[in-house]
């Protein structure tokens, strides 16, 4: 390890102060209040679109705004040692995520598709962990463990306890968008959040233009209400605003604790899915809320 390596890794673990905490553990929660939308927003978008089309066509519509703030902001590029992490994070939240999500969101249902999220947090904290050296203790990871065993218990029984296509698309995509916040977390401890999504979408726009352009042209697409509506959210909320507060949140209490919060990612999304989505809500979903609230509570310790 590095000593730049070994300096982030100790400032990762290093306990803030009250209000640096609070602030981070705010911003940190509405990205997940914000990502808690993606998967509905996603099942809106899917209604006129096919799953090619909504994922590159966000991918511009998001570009276009962040790139407008760069050029009016005259934001420089990044130093060249931040390059190599900006292609994680673009691989895995700008590209991987979003498409390997949506594609599994063709044959899965949003409650089911939650199951991702389960394990997100442990995933995440996991790479953050083996990427910078950071340490957490033995009731952190037990907690953290709890958590995603009790959201993956109700996910998965959900539907049905079967492994799908559509369930190896999704973990296919927690893998990816781990290593992804784990960089983006990395980086906004040295740059803006917001510098280090936009610049992760700009990385991404000479793929993304062409391939907005090709899947329009080859996959029916019909603009009604729901698809306008999920495609401005899943580009303006998810992809930016999500998770510009969300790197910001990571910088200021760390990788490791602001994963955690995701634990409540799942049932958020369940609720979204019932009151927007019509779908319904298990008996069970009180239940996990209070174990995973609680595990929430024993990770967010100093």
């Amino acid at each position: 390890m590095t000593a730049h390596d070994s300096a982030i890794a100790t400032s990762t673990i290093a306990v803030p102060g009250t209000g640096t905490t609070l602030r981070g553990t705010v911003l940190a929660a509405l990205g997940v209040v914000a990502f808690s939308l993606t998967f509905p927003g996603t099942a809106w978008a899917l209604d006129g679109l096919g799953p090619w089309s909504v994922t590159m066509t966000r991918l511009v519509l998001a570009t276009a705004l962040v790139g407008v703030a760069l050029l009016v902001l005259r934001v420089r590029p990044p130093a060249r040692t931040h390059w190599a992490g900006l292609a994680v994070v673009a691989a895995g939240v700008v590209i991987g995520f979003p498409l390997l999500t949506t594609l599994a969101l063709t044959t899965s249902t949003t409650s089911h598709a939650a199951v991702v999220v389960g394990l997100l947090p442990l995933t995440t904290a996991t790479y953050s962990a083996l990427r910078t050296g950071a340490r957490h203790s033995r009731t952190f990871w037990i907690a953290a463990l709890a958590g995603a065993a009790a959201v993956v218990a109700f996910t998965l029984s959900e539907g049905g306890g079967g492994v799908s296509v559509a369930d190896l698309y999704l973990f296919g995509a927690l893998l990816i968008c781990a290593a992804g916040y784990g960089e983006g977390g990395r980086l906004a401890r040295t740059m803006p959040g917001w510098q280090v999504i936009s610049w992760a979408l700009v990385l991404c726009l000479p793929l993304s233009v062409p391939g907005a352009i090709l899947a329009l042209s080859q996959e029916p697409a019909e603009f009604t209400g729901h698809t306008i509506a999920g495609l401005l959210w899943l580009a303006i909320g998810s992809q930016v605003l999500g998770l510009v507060v969300w790197y910001r949140g990571m910088a200021l209490i760390g990788v490791g604790r602001a994963s955690q919060l995701q634990l409540a990612q799942p049932l958020l999304t369940l609720v979204w899915a019932v009151s927007l989505l019509g779908e319904d809500l298990a008996p069970a979903a009180p239940l996990t809320a209070v174990v995973v609230l609680a595990c929430i509570a024993v990770t967010q310790r100093k």
